[in-house]
């Protein structure tokens, strides 16, 4: 029988303790002098409740006959002030199957208010349905105010062994002290992963001889005991822009369950090497099986699509009518019930269906194409240090063509050929080559992206009027935000709307695609324009920044604890060129500038001068150089978005008369 823990599993998982600092757990209803009169959190001044202390425990017992996997939580939080209040509002989440569900057996909840406890009664728990997999139990605390500390414990029964909960030491507020303690028999085997860049206070693992004992078997078996524990933890706070899921960074501990070794003998795998994924991926029904539609494709679309041109000119034919073909219905998923006959039919379907027909096809056409998997941005990045099929959440095609590869989406009719989606630019996804091995490959988005301006511009002074022609010539992913905004906004509403972002005084008076300077990554506008009220008695004011790149600093935080993810490079750059009107000289220009990231990491450049032919020239150029940036070029990026925003804003070019 299992009674150690094998050699193998404790040479891989046993962690050393690195502090020993870990906190006696309070009775339940105990408060400290030190909590009551605790009324601010000094490291975060803008912290509306904060966790005083949190303890969690799984283990396994015996019950009925049953094995069951126990969770027992205990938590105080000190609620600050009114925003605070809807932490007194407790949701606890249940799985259930058609057969088993996990349950609340014990529950106690109080608020705690100068030296008074207001019990939450047993009739104000109550279960919700979530859907067909989840409920949760809910209550809310009573008689909730400013200063009041709101306290909690229950206990979960939980048939389900692959469920058995990590822990979440991060929220989007601070904790005091925070431990989670935990008894695993050797009989169950689990894969955990450390999360997030906070540092363990507390990191302990120990062996306890015979400490499960399962009825009608004579050896008991031993467990491996695990307490982790942190201090002083800051609030999560993932409200600014530009971040991958927060999943990747919000410190936590996960488990998932690798193998059991049943007390009755034999042993479950439940960790996957990629040759057994792989091998049940060729006969999957939604996957493995619909990527043998080949025939069928073949014979719903015009042989000419599948043969004429050479491969790339194939490759791309193809991926213009898949894309013109279906309507995405904006779901996402790899394990749907994926029917790609029926979606080719009705010409909607699934990202997974749309991009399946898509490696059909090419497939069809003889070219060298594979499915990706791989996470949405919003999704976390999948782990690679095992197979944990449930990380992926989007299928692709990658079709090699000579020497380059292309990862392809048609789920976006705006998208060019080679370039994915922005909610699929996440670092990197698996290939599933049936033929071979599946392998990882990196996502790398398109490098020129970028808004440029040209201007020019001719002030009137007798008419007291500027005249002006501006190019508007959008790239890469700018571009294909801006065709979809042609495409979907009528011409005199689209004019409409860029007058009242610039001026109540700027009037655009013809609008046109420069076809010839545009392609499938560039797209070229030009813009007639006039301006008024620029004269103020004798002098001529004017900002000359026709359209503003930044309307504010997406960057406000004090600090930034996890990365700066843009997806992809980008480029803004405005380059205008403004005559000197007759009668008039240069009163002021905008101070010059430039700022630089380290490593290249990014500039911003404002240059305006005279070029003693009756002209003023103006040059500004902001770059990001990289896609993805960590949390250490945070100021030097808050600082390069703030003298952006003051650039458009504050320049002013002053022209007095003579």
């Amino acid at each position: 029988m299992f009674n150690t823990i094998r050699k193998k599993y404790y040479l891989i998982f046993i962690l050393c303790t690195l502090s020993l600092v870990a906190q006696e757990k309070p009775e339940f209803g105990t408060i400290s002098q030190s909590e009551s009169s605790f009324t601010s959190y000094d490291k975060d001044k803008e912290a509306t409740a904060v966790y005083l202390s949190e303890y969690g425990h799984n283990y396994f017992d015996v019950r009925d006959s049953y094995i069951w996997l126990i969770t027992k939580y205990h938590a105080k939080v000190k609620i600050l002030n009114k925003d605070g209040f809807k932490h007194a509002d407790i949701e606890i989440p249940l799985y259930h199957s058609k057969k088993n569900k996990e349950k609340i057996v014990k529950i106690k909840a109080v608020t705690h208010n100068n030296g008074m406890s207001i019990p939450v009664k047993t009739a104000e728990f109550y279960e919700e349905e979530i859907n067909e997999k989840w409920t949760q139990l809910k209550f809310t605390f009573p008689n909730v105010q400013e200063g009041v500390i709101v306290e909690y414990e229950y206990e979960m029964q939980s048939p389900f062994h692959f469920n058995f909960q990590g822990w979440e030491f991060q929220t989007d507020i601070p904790k005091l002290y925070s431990e989670f303690y935990a008894e695993i028999p050797g009989n169950w085997l689990y894969n955990r992963s450390i999360i997030g860049s906070l540092k363990l206070s507390v990191d302990e693992s120990r062996i306890i001889s015979s400490c499960f004992k399962f009825p009608g078997l004579e050896q008991d078996s031993d467990c491996e005991a695990l307490r982790y524990a942190m201090k002083d933890i800051p609030a999560f706070k993932d409200s600014e822009k530009y971040m991958l899921s927060a999943n990747n960074y919000r410190s936590r501990i996960e488990f998932e369950l690798s193998e059991y070794k049943s007390f009755y003998g034999g042993t479950d795998k439940y960790t996957k090497t990629w040759k057994a994924v792989d091998r049940e991926f060729k006969t999957d029904g939604d996957l493995g099986v619909q990527l043998k539609k080949k025939n069928f494709f073949s014979k719903s679309v015009d042989p000419g699509l599948l043969t004429q041109g050479d491969d790339l000119t194939k490759a791309k034919n193809i991926y213009e009518f898949v894309k013109n073909h279906f309507i995405w219905n904006e779901e996402y998923g790899v394990w749907n019930d994926n029917k790609v006959k029926n979606a080719f039919d009705q010409k909607k379907g699934s990202a997974a269906e749309i991009n399946i027909s898509l490696i059909n096809l090419l497939n069809a056409a003889g070219l060298n194409v594979n499915m990706m998997l791989l996470a949405t941005r919003n999704k976390g990045l999948p782990k690679k240090t095992h197979p944990v099929m449930s990380d992926f959440n989007y299928l692709i095609a990658k079709v090699d063509i000579g020497e380059k590869a292309y990862l392809l989406d048609a789920t976006n009719k705006y998208m060019p050929f080679g370039m994915l989606p922005y909610h699929s630019l996440n670092y990197y996804g698996r290939v599933m080559d049936f033929d071979n091995d599946s392998y990882w490959f990196d996502i790398v988005p398109e490098k020129s992206n970028a808004i440029m301006l040209r201007a020019q511009m001719t002030i009137d002074a007798s008419e007291k009027k500027l005249t002006g022609v501006f190019d508007l010539i959008n790239t890469g992913y700018k571009k294909v935000a801006q065709d979809e905004v042609l495409s979907t906004t009528k011409e005199d509403s689209y004019i409409e709307r860029l007058e009242e972002e610039i001026s109540d005084d700027f009037h655009i008076m013809s609008h046109e695609k420069k076809l010839k300077y545009s392609d499938e990554k560039k797209l070229t506008e030009r813009f007639n324009f006039e301006m008024e009220n620029l004269f103020q008695e004798d002098n001529i004011y004017l900002n000359p920044f026709v359209l503003k790149f930044f309307d504010n600093n997406p960057f406000t935080a004090s600090e930034r604890t996890y990365p700066i993810d843009f997806g992809y490079p980008m480029r803004y750059q405005y380059v205008l060129n403004v005559k000197i009107p007759d009668g008039y000289n240069v009163k002021s220009i905008p101070e010059n500038k430039n700022f630089s990231l380290p490593d290249n990491g990014g500039v911003l450049k404002l240059n305006v001068s005279d070029n003693n032919s009756g002209a003023l020239n103006l040059f500004f150029t902001f770059d990001l150089n990289s896609a993805h940036y960590n949390n250490g070029y945070y100021e030097g990026l808050k600082q390069l978005f703030s003298e952006a925003v003051k650039s458009q804003s504050q320049s002013l070019i002053v022209f007095e008369k003579i």
